[in-house]
This record gives structure tokens, sequence and C-alpha cells, in this order.
């Protein structure tokens, strides 16, 4: 596990390293609908965004674990801003280890919906 540290961050939880990131946990983690809005979210917005912003339908602590999955599958990347827990998606180090993935969940339909074209 890696731990990064941007300017201004004094506490950044564990990440994995990219060459760590298997295929199996990325989709064990896009299984659940909860996770698959989050990364659609992150993806949309083109920025990190703080977890309170993104409206889940769970608990807060809930989405606490829905995020921390998405973490330790490295999928997104956390880090403190003051109090606020940002997070960003691991875009570059996901296209490069699984290309198209994250366009494929971005296009998703919250509903579950089968894309087009696919099945």
């Amino acid at each position: 596990m890696v731990t990064a540290r941007r300017a201004g961050q004094d506490r950044v939880p564990p990440h994995p390293d990219p060459a760590e990131i298997s295929l199996q946990q990325v989709l064990e983690a896009l299984v659940d609908p909860v996770r698959r809005q989050i990364v659609r979210e992150l993806h949309a917005a083109g920025e990190d965004l703080r977890c309170g912003v993104i409206d889940l339908p769970v608990s807060k602590s809930t989405a606490t674990h829905h995020f921390n999955v998405l973490r330790e599958a490295g999928l997104i990347r956390q880090y403190y801003v003051g109090t606020s827990r940002m997070n960003a998606l691991r875009r570059d180090e996901v296209e490069r280890a699984f290309p198209g993935l994250l366009a494929l969940v971005a296009a998703d339909t919250p509903s579950g919906a089968q894309l087009s074209g696919v099945g």
C-alpha cells in the first residue's frame, strides 16, 4: 500500500499501489449499485468531491463503507482537506490497468438497465 501526500495533507488513508490493483477486486467493488453511483458521479464531476456531496440512498456509516471498498480496490484515492474527506477517481491508473472500464461504468444507468449494444 502506498500513502500519498499532497500539499496540506497531514493524514491520508492507505491506498493500493497501481501494481497491486486486481481485476477481481475492482469487479467485486463495482458489483454494488451504490459504489457504481459513486464512481459515475466522480467521473461526471471531473474533480475531487467530498463524501457528503454525493447524494447516496444509504446512511453515513454505510456510505463510509462503500467509499472504503472503492479505495481498497484501487478505484478512488482519499485524502483530507481540513476535516473533509475528499475522493478522487484514479482515472489514469485504472485506465492503464483496465482500458475502457471507467467509461462503461460511467455509461451505466442508475436503474441497472443494460447498456445499448451489450448483452
